[in-house]
């Protein structure tokens, strides 16, 4: 995915955390790896419209709108309705020359806008017309996401663009094809677009529409109101107007004798990447990291490096950015065939007999490490509350309100008192609620996995 327009381009950076001190025979390295892009597509923390490029400026860009038309989207009628305009929302906020198009999805994938296997540009006269064909949409037949997903992908691969995006909006199960189906149309397209993913109302699996976010490393959440839907999909679009750099990877470099156990995004949510590792030469890795604008996420690495004695010294792991290129790509290529960002970062390991320095935790690798661990309750706490549980669902929430509390995650522990009724949020006492609403508990579940970062 080469071929940028005229933009700024974002100017990447890698900073390291750790407590680089092992005892005599220590072998796990901890690091938290802060990667921050600057002079792109933002302003502060909040995105450049579009109408502050000037036409023809910033990222060559297709993104495909995927709209629930299964049946259950006419109850209430209403809903239908506010997806309509949530798509003519987003619609609005595409910047000229995006390249674009409407899928409505069923238990089949139905091209809206423009139709004919192609992607239309955008500008003011194909932003009419796209609004418009919207009237076409009603409510109809099964849901088989897979399906939706497999069109976006034939539709992004017709245009010869640097960044590619979908956004899905269901407000069902994915009823009309197998979890198999759908697996396998989540492992074709990863790689190939991000998907930021929405579920309206509370008659859709939690689990399904995270994991298509995750899959294809976008964003999750819900959107209990439809009424709420057409400023939700204006800041997804926004969002997505602002990436500047598509498919970055981290690489991860480990000496002989050193293994990585561990990577996993910590901030502005918990994701795991370890399993999604492609190797890139002798004890080397990449790891996805998605597309960029302006914006700053965490990332925990933890490596385990050979024991040795005290006064040894090592380098643990290299770390660098860098974008794979396709073949017989040659502007900015290394002989490796990837891009390299210029951003670098050592991890080291020195291992010493004061126990004070070797047994002293990192602030934010300790952080990181509760905030995982209170996405990771939240979803256990639920599961077991789901499955009849209530003691142990007591345990892992009342631990979940306890993380919550110690790390100033005030946004979840707000999500959590609408589930459990708080005694005492520092020692981790709580009740379960007699009767939780389901959008309560489906919001808590969604959000679970948004984290705070540490305080300065």
């Amino acid at each position: 995915m080469a071929n940028f327009a005229k933009s700024n381009v974002p100017q990447f950076s890698v900073d390291v955390y750790q407590n680089e001190y092992l005892p005599e025979g220590g072998r796990e390295v901890n690091a938290i790896v802060t990667v921050t892009a600057t002079g792109g597509g933002t302003i502060g923390s909040a995105v450049a419209a579009p109408h502050l490029y000037a036409p023809g400026e910033g990222p060559s860009a297709a993104v495909v709108l995927m709209v629930d038309c299964s049946g259950s989207m006419d109850y209430p009628p209403t809903k239908m309705r506010n997806a309509r305009d949530a798509t003519a929302a987003a619609i609005d906020a595409l910047r000229d020359g995006v390249h674009f198009a409407v899928v409505g999805g069923t238990h089949v994938a139905k091209e809206v806008y423009p139709g004919a296997g192609r992607l239309a540009v955008a500008d003011a006269a194909t932003r009419e017309q796209a609004k418009r064909s919207l009237r076409t949409l009603s409510a109809g037949g099964g849901t088989a996401i897979g399906t939706w997903l497999k069109l976006a992908d034939r539709l992004l691969a017709s245009a010869d663009v640097a960044i590619r995006h979908g956004i899905l909006l269901t407000d069902g199960r994915n009823e009309h094809e197998s979890p198999e189906d759908l697996k396998a149309a989540l492992e074709a397209c990863a790689g190939r677009f991000t998907c930021d993913a929405r579920g309206v109302g509370t008659d859709w699996e939690v689990k399904e529409v995270t994991a298509i976010a995750s899959d294809l490393l976008g964003s999750a959440d819900i959107v209990a109101d439809p009424a709420g839907l057409a400023d939700d999909f204006t800041r997804m679009m926004e969002t997505a107007m602002g990436k500047e750099v598509a498919d970055v990877a981290l690489r991860l470099w480990t000496p002989l004798g050193a293994r990585v156990k561990f990577v996993k995004q910590v901030a502005p949510t918990v994701e795991e990447l370890t399993e999604r590792r492609t190797e890139a030469g002798p004890r080397a890795g990449d790891y996805p990291l998605g597309s960029w604008g302006d914006e700053s996420r965490d990332y925990h690495v933890c490596v385990e490096v050979p024991a040795a004695d005290v006064g040894r010294e090592m380098l643990a792991a290299r770390l660098s950015l860098i974008i794979p290129q396709p073949a017989g790509a040659s502007a900015g290529s290394g002989p490796e065939g990837v891009q390299k960002l210029g951003a670098q970062g050592l991890v080291r390991a020195v291992w010493t007999d004061d126990m004070a320095a070797s047994t002293s935790i990192n602030p934010q690798v300790a952080h990181y490490t509760g905030q995982a661990e209170l996405a990771q309750v939240i979803q256990q706490g639920l599961d077991l509350r789901k499955a009849g549980d209530f003691d142990g669902a007591t345990s892992k929430l009342g631990r979940a309100v306890q993380l919550a509390s110690v790390s100033g995650n005030a946004d979840t522990a707000k999500l959590l008192a609408k589930v459990v009724d708080v005694v005492d949020a520092a020692t981790g006492t709580v009740r379960l609620k007699a009767r939780v609403e389901e959008a309560d508990e489906m919001t808590l579940e969604t959000r679970s996995t948004k984290t705070v970062r540490v305080k300065k």
